[in-house]
């Protein structure tokens, strides 16, 4: 049956998009920007983690990374952005991907960077992704956008907008993200509201610095009828150098996890902190790790990579250039195939809480220099902290992709956004 046709069996709202898949199908309500599932009877035994496990025909959703240029310099900047790389995707080369994903039923891309607005395609292309039926959802450190934008985000169905935030305080943000940047954020907020932009998020990565905020986050993100969201910290770009530090503790992940259990109904967190449910109960969301399953990354050259959290040569699993585009990737990919096989616990196979922490995240073990077929270096049950001891620095990979800049700018970043580091982009 084909989704239309599905569309029609179960006379759903016009907003709500519908893909087939082996257990039965996916629906994405656009209006209220919520996935919900249809299953098959005959499949009503198997848990959805099994199911998503196995992989899916297309991504539910994609980081999409659009360049590397940024006029910040976040200190755990998952891409280690800065500098634009010459060999970016053109806005046509752009357009056929999203060409792409409207075949494949892509529901959304996540669009990031850098700092994705700063492309001077950037607003032509969130227009032809909504024209095409590809939802978008940017990050922002919220420098771009005016009370016009506002005005136009707001008018979109297909369209949600995460403003960047890594401290409920000036002194806490500005910490990681720079000078200002606190104030450029809460400004944007202002305006999406001032537009009555319902429902735009907070995106706030964990760390030890502002765990202690988590309710004050929630207030902030309630004060503009907003939603919180709230994401890990990986040692994966920049945020290597900063892992030791700043992840949060032992303690503060206990916190974090009870904080979670009375509010998670409420917060997003995507796949995020799936290892915390060892601790006891599940919490919401995607209770295992989505990488080449159910989500992936397209960086700003093309490289598709298992997840976003992963940009190393390991982890690379084709590019949107070469034939067969991206579908060929998701597709035919051998490393995103080996993904999708039942994964083996490895050292933690003895572990009576493997079920539930499923080793956690990859990538966090990746760049910490811990085996994949080991523990979460956040381990509740305090495994990974005791590998990491007897771990040494030369087993710890580094990132393929560095783009920091490297010297430092004489501007301040809201004036640095006003010239856009891609003036030499080409359109074709």
């Amino acid at each position: 049956m084909t989704s239309a046709e599905l569309k029609r069996a179960a006379r759903l709202d016009p907003e709500v998009e519908l893909r087939p898949e082996r257990f039965g199908a996916l629906a994405y309500n656009f209006g209220t920007r919520r996935l919900s599932f249809v299953r098959r009877r005959a499949d009503a035994q198997r848990s959805l983690a099994d199911e998503f496990e196995r992989g899916l025909d297309a991504p539910i959703c994609l980081t999409w990374e659009l360049t590397y240029a940024c006029n910040l310099a976040c200190i755990h900047c998952l891409s280690s952005s800065g500098r634009r790389d010459p060999g970016e995707l053109t806005t046509e080369e752009c357009k056929r991907v999203i060409d792409e994903l409207e075949r494949m039923q892509v529901f959304y891309v996540n669009i990031g960077g850098g700092e994705p607005t700063v492309r001077r395609d950037f607003w032509e292309l969130v227009d032809y992704a909504v024209a095409h039926h590809v939802g978008v959802k940017f990050s922002t450190n919220g420098s771009r956008i005016t009370p016009e934008r506002a005005v136009m985000l707001a008018g979109s169905d297909y369209v949600d907008v995460q403003v960047s935030l890594d401290g409920a305080t000036a002194s806490v943000n500005d910490a990681v993200r720079g000078a200002g940047s606190f104030a450029t954020a809460i400004a944007a907020m202002e305006r999406l509201a001032d537009a009555g932009f319902e429902a735009f998020k907070l995106s706030v990565v964990v760390t030890r610095e502002n765990v202690s905020q988590l309710g004050a986050f929630k207030a902030l993100a309630d004060g503009y009828g907003a939603q919180l969201r709230l994401t890990r910290l990986r040692p994966s770009g920049r945020g290597a150098d900063v892992w030791d530090r700043l992840h949060p503790t032992a303690a503060q992940q206990r916190e974090l996890y009870e904080w979670l259990l009375a509010h998670g109904d409420e917060v997003l967190t995507g796949d995020s902190f799936f290892h915390l449910s060892a601790y006891g109960s599940a919490l919401p969301g995607l209770n295992l790790c989505g990488a080449g399953r159910v989500v992936c990354l397209i960086d700003p050259v093309g490289d598709v990579y298992a997840c976003p959290f992963v940009i190393h040569d390991s982890f690379r699993a084709g590019n949107v250039r070469e034939p067969g585009g991206f579908a060929g990737v998701w597709r035919e990919s051998e490393l995103f195939a080996e993904l999708r096989e039942p994964q083996h616990a490895g050292t933690c196979a003895s572990c009576s809480v493997f079920d539930k922490c499923r080793g956690g995240c990859m990538a966090a073990k990746f760049f910490t220099g811990l085996p994949l077929a080991g523990p979460d270096p956040e381990c509740v049950m305090g495994h990974g902290e005791r590998l990491l001891a007897t771990r040494g620095d030369a087993a710890v990979p580094r990132p393929s992709v560095d783009r920091s800049r490297r010297r430092p700018r004489r501007r301040t970043p809201a004036k640095a956004c006003e010239e856009s580091p891609l003036a030499v982009i080409p359109s074709s």
